[in-house]
């Protein structure tokens, strides 16, 4: 396990457990976005849940490998789904928001 592996999963991570608090705590630059795309409200929670289990993962995984190659794995998909109901919604100056969280969960899978 490299040291850049340590840190790209961390901050990935990080990046996640934070996107993850913003919709917990309804921020207005994160919720405003998702009812403008068309995203129940009801999905709100869930998606919250699956970034926060994806960044608990993620640090798992830097103790127990396969967990944090799925959580990685899960969080590319989840940020893929954002970008296409980012594209769907015709917002496309929104487009690089879920590729800047999707990033380092990709680069922590090339490190591996």
């Amino acid at each position: 396990m490299s040291i850049a592996f340590i840190i790209v999963t961390v901050v990935a991570a990080l990046m996640a457990g934070f996107s993850a608090w913003s919709v917990f705590t309804r921020a207005a630059y994160v919720v405003e976005p998702l009812a403008e795309y068309g995203v129940p409200r009801s999905w709100w929670n869930l998606l919250g849940v699956a970034k926060a289990a994806g960044a608990l993962g993620l640090l798992a995984g830097l103790f127990v490998p396969v967990v944090g190659v799925l959580a990685a794995i899960g969080l590319v998909l989840y940020f893929t789904g954002a970008v296409i109901t980012v594209l769907r919604a015709r917002s496309y100056a929104h487009v690089p928001f879920p590729l800047v969280y999707m990033a380092p969960a990709v680069a922590s899978l090339l490190l591996i």
